[in-house]
């Protein structure tokens, strides 16, 4: 494991860009957001890229605008004819703050879906999506001439509003790519690959040539491994693709990702951080100081980032979700607090945003992200002062409401049975890919010691207690979390049912197992079933036969809201576990786990000598109706990190906004 820097030097190193200078090398790059008003960029984008402007970025590019009416690949993806006065707003803005203000440019071609534009799908060729299945309209030369003049036509509306540059995106959900990979372009004509690959080249460099005609700083996203070597982008093929684009725009961003790999390009956790990082310094070997290089690539530890610069990887560093989950990082890194940096888990959970549900971009450990209008961050008075709040419950929900009151100025005492802070959180950091979750219980931890909270460990708290602040005027907060739900199947006598912590925290002994089957039953369909048979896969080396079963078609159903359906069930595979679908349990007996078939209606007796309860939890109101996160309703971080903000600026009163660390 590196050991990387804490201090930030490099990074915070201006950079000229071919005229432009860049205050320092951190990237806020393109992503979608659901922001848009319409098919605008809305004030609640600009909000947003204000916000991370002001928190130090040096480039803020904004959400990838379709240069063409017909490309609607999301109901709100934005559309370049459209955002004129988005731009230009966002454009003051982060030129107040001094950060370069950069729009992205695309078109999703083939990746596109017909279904808000009512119209086909263009394509470099007849070749289906993998996603929607689609088969996209072969593009004709006039309708290739559309496209580029939409490209110039938008990079000059992007100027004329004031944007320092456009960025054109030729990586993921892009026709630029689509034009250069034999995946998808089996063209005869002039926009072909031609002999051997020769004319790979032929539309880019037509989008690049058009979008010059602007003015400005052109930059370019660029696939540089398809993932699919037998007719793809390799990274060998790539290092020739972009040393010769780089001599024709001002900067270059090198990603990874294909129609077979759309999730690639932005993993979750399972996938290491700077996973990208090899073939960004391969690139830039390349590229040979043609123009700089950003690297891209689940990179969200500064002292990595610091790292990729000093070691020669790239010039400069997109840390997108970094920025998501804490707007202030490059200032608190110009401050010397690189500690006090939010962490981003990539978890994907709220941040990423392209499914059915339409919902807004935000963060689990920070839920004012998406939100800068209606949850501002910015801050306030001393509200707090005097008051003494008491909350019972050291989880996210009770150390967030702790460090908002003592940001306030209150003096706050937390007071939690067990005997340490995020106890359930930390149990789950004992899952397979879910480690990072550890990095919000000390981060929280951290914050509230350095506010001066009073946290007192191993203490059950009574209702006389309660009562005894209350009446003294005391603000109390109940974050007491939840507890395992009785089941609603029958338990013979003298069974025992593991719930899903037990399987974690060291109940469940996995060196003592008694032979036979390990079943773990899942009526959720989220992470942490999943996450619970990888690890005991993994730890009992296959030794044991493990079945998962689910009412679903599939299993782990809600992982394609963050992306890791696939890899899941692949992990799974590879790990021997037996997925038992269309299943409902209904009892557990010494003989077996007895199930019901969901679509026929029969039963049948799985064999069991460890069975696992994978299922929801209840609220704790042991000292009466909880105030926020599972003490309210079992849910995430995301709900609980917001309501106990919530709700302790409800019950301390008059604390309109958290003060920034």
């Amino acid at each position: 494991m590196i050991d990387y820097p804490h201090q930030a030097v490099l990074l915070l190193t201006p950079l000229d860009i071919a005229g432009s200078t860049a205050k320092n090398r951190l990237v806020f790059g393109p992503h979608e957001t659901n922001l848009a008003d319409g098919r605008a960029i809305s004030d609640a984008h600009v909000a947003y890229y204000r916000r991370r402007a002001e928190g130090g970025a040096g480039i803020v590019i904004t959400e990838t605008a379709s240069v063409h009416p017909l490309d609607w690949p999301y109901e709100r993806s934005p559309l370049a004819s459209q955002c004129s006065p988005g731009w230009r707003a966002t454009a003051e803005a982060c030129h107040r703050a001094g950060a370069l203000a950069i729009a992205s440019l695309g078109h999703a071609g083939m990746q596109g879906t017909s279904a808000y534009s009512q119209r086909e799908t263009w394509a470099p060729s007849r070749i289906p999506d993998t996603v929607t299945r689609e088969l996209g309209k072969e593009m004709e030369s006039h309708e290739i001439a559309e496209v580029l003049e939409g490209f110039v036509g938008a990079a000059r509306t992007a100027r004329a509003a004031g944007m320092d540059g456009v960025e054109i995106n030729a990586g993921q959900f892009s026709l630029v790519r689509q034009f250069m990979s034999g995946l998808t372009n089996q063209r005869s004509d002039d926009w072909g690959l031609g002999e051997d690959g020769a004319n790979r080249l032929a539309f880019p460099k037509a989008v690049i040539a058009r979008v010059r005609e602007a003015g400005g700083l052109v930059g370019l996203r660029l696939s540089c491994d398809e993932l699919a070597p037998w007719a793809g982008l390799t990274p060998e093929s790539a290092a020739g693709v972009a040393a010769e684009l780089a001599l024709l725009v001002d900067y270059l961003v090198v990603v990874r990702g294909s129609i077979y790999s759309a999730d690639a390009t932005r993993p979750d956790s399972h996938v290491p951080a700077g996973f990208n990082l090899d073939l960004v310094g391969q690139i830039r070997a390349a590229v040979n100081g043609a123009t700089p290089v950003v690297a891209q690539g689940s990179i969200i530890d500064p002292g990595q980032a610091e790292w990729v610069l000093d070691d020669g990887r790239a010039d400069l560093v997109e840390m997108t979700r970094a920025q998501i989950a804490d707007p202030d990082l490059a200032n608190k890194l110009a401050a010397g607090d690189s500690q006090r940096v939010r962490p981003c888990l990539l978890c994907n959970q709220r941040c990423r945003v392209r499914d059915s549900r339409n919902p807004i971009v935000s963060c689990v450990v920070n839920p004012t992200t998406g939100f800068e209008l209606t949850e501002p961050e910015a801050a306030a008075e001393q509200s707090g002062s005097g008051r003494v709040v008491q909350i019972v419950g050291a989880g996210p929900a009770g150390l967030e409401a702790a460090r908002i009151a003592a940001s306030a100025g209150a003096t706050v005492h937390v007071w939690e049975v067990a005997q340490q802070t995020c106890q359930l959180v930390r149990t789950w950091t004992e899952a397979a890919g879910r480690e990072a979750l550890g990095a919000i219980a000390d981060w929280l931890t951290n914050e509230c010691e350095i506010l001066g909270v009073e946290v007192h460990l191993g203490h059950r708290v009574t209702s006389d207690q309660v009562e005894s602040w209350r009446s003294a005027g005391d603000a109390v907060l109940l974050c007491t979390g939840g507890e395992r739900r009785l089941p609603e199947y029958d338990v013979a006598d003298g069974v025992r049912v593991y719930d899903a912590i037990e399987a974690l925290d060291g109940t469940l002994d996995l060196g003592a197992l008694p032979d036979g089957p390990i079943v773990i039953w899942d009526p959720i369909g989220g992470p942490i079933a999943i996450s619970i048979a990888t690890s005991i896969a993994h730890a009992t080396g296959g030794r044991h036969p493990i079945s998962l079963i689910t009412q679903d078609q599939i299993a782990g159903t809600l992982l394609s809201l963050t992306g890791d359906l696939a890899t899941a069930s692949t992990r799974l595979a590879q790990l021997g576990v037996s997925i038992v679908k269309h299943r409902e349990v209904r009892a557990v007996t010494n003989e077996g786990i007895t199930v019901l078939e969901s679509l026929t209606g029969t039963t049948e007796v799985l064999p069991a000598a460890v069975f696992i309860d994978a299922g929801h939890r209840v609220p704790n109101h042991e000292l009466g109706l909880g105030d926020a996160g599972d003490a309210v309703a079992p849910r995430t971080i995301y709900e609980a990190i917001l309501e106990g903000r919530r709700r302790v600026i409800e019950l301390v009163g008059n604390i309109r906004h958290e003060v920034h660390p």
